[in-house]
C-alpha cells in the first residue's frame, strides 16, 4: 500500500468531467476499480453540482448501484448520507434573493433553472430547457416561482448559450442586495450559477468527513472544473483530471489521465487503493 492510500479514508469525485464519461455513464474499468477500493475499507462518495436527490437517483443509469456512500450535492450545500440515510441541507438561498437575483437579469437571453429534489424548475418554457434536460439526464418542470420560491432552495442557476456567458457575468459584477448575501460562479459553459456564500464543496466535504468520524485532511478527492479547484486543494490529495481546467490542475497535487481514459482508475490503482 502507497503512502497516499495509508493516511486516506475516503474517495470523493466530482461527476462530470471526472467520473462520468463523456457519454455520461461511469466506465466499467472505473466502476471496477471504485469496487474494489470500496473492499479494502475506503469510502466512496460524490461532490457534485447536481441535487444530492437527482444523483442519486441517476447511480444506477450511471453504472454506480450500491458503489456510493455519501452524495455531497448542490455545490456542497447538501450531504446526503446513503449509510444511514440521513440528509443535510445548509444556507439555503431565500426566495425573495433568488426573485431579486433573477431579476437583474429579466431583460437578458437566459433562462433560470433550480435543481431540487431530481427535477429542473424553471419558470418559463424555453427550447434550451431541453439541452439542459438531457445534458443532466433530469426532467424539467415549469413552475410558478412566486409559490415554489415560497421557501428557500439551494441554489438558482442561469443557463445560457455559451457565446452569452460574456455578457452574464458582466451583468453579475453590477448585481448587489440591500437584504441578502450570494456568491456566484462558472459551473460549466453554459452555467452560471448564485448560492449562499457559505456554502462551498470543501465545506461540504468537511461535514461529509465528520459524520463519519475523519477529517478533510482524509480525503482523495478528484475534479476537472475550475469550480473543483478549491475542493482539490482542500482535500488531504487533490487529483486533477487530465481534461481539468488550468485552474484546477494548479491546485492539484497530482494530475491522471482524462475522465475519457478511466483517469480516477489509473490513479486508484497506481497508488495501491485497488489491485
Amino acid at each position: 500500500m502507497s503512502e497516499i492510500a495509508n493516511k486516506i479514508k475516503a474517495i470523493i469525485c466530482d461527476v462530470d468531467g471526472t467520473l462520468l464519461t463523456s457519454e455520461y455513464v461511469c466506465s466499467p474499468v472505473t466502476a471496477k476499480a471504485v469496487a474494489e477500493a470500496r473492499e479494502r475499507g475506503y469510502l466512496f462518495g460524490l461532490c457534485t453540482g447536481r441535487d444530492a436527490i437527482g444523483t442519486q437517483g441517476q447511480l444506477a443509469d450511471w453504472g454506480l448501484e450500491g458503489l456510493v456512500d455519501v452524495i455531497v450535492g448542490s455545490g456542497g450545500a447538501e450531504v446526503l448520507d446513503l449509510k444511514s440515510g440521513s440528509y443535510e441541507l445548509s444556507h439555503p438561498l431565500p426566495g425573495d434573493a433568488i426573485k431579486e437575483i433573477m431579476a437583474h437579469y429579466e431583460d437578458m437571453d437566459v433562462s433560470f433553472v433550480i435543481p431540487y429534489r431530481g427535477v429542473l424548475y424553471t419558470p418559463a418554457e424555453h427550447p434550451r430547457m431541453e439541452l439542459i434536460s438531457k445534458a443532466d439526464g433530469l426532467p424539467y418542470e415549469v413552475v410558478d416561482f412566486d409559490e415554489f420560491l415560497a421557501e428557500p432552495k439551494p441554489k438558482v442557476m442561469i443557463f445560457c448559450m455559451p457565446e452569452y456567458m460574456e455578457q452574464v457575468v458582466e451583468r453579475s459584477r453590477t448585481f448587489s442586495s440591500e437584504r441578502y448575501r450570494s456568491a456566484a460562479l462558472i459551473t460549466s459553459a453554459r452555467l452560471y450559477e448564485y448560492m449562499d456564500p457559505r456554502v462551498s464543496k470543501p465545506a461540504g466535504l468537511e461535514r461529509a468527513a465528520e459524520l463519519h468520524g475523519f477529517t478533510i485532511d482524509e480525503v482523495l478527492a478528484f475534479g476537472d472544473a475550475d469550480n473543483d479547484a478549491a475542493m482539490v486543494a482542500a482535500a488531504g490529495v487533490g487529483v486533477a483530471m487530465g481534461n481539468g481546467s488550468e485552474r484546477t490542475r494548479a491546485a492539484a497535487d497530482c494530475v491522471t489521465a482524462g475522465n475519457d481514459h478511466d483517469g480516477i482508475a489509473v490513479f486508484l490503482r497506481e497508488n495501491g487503493f485497488c489491485a
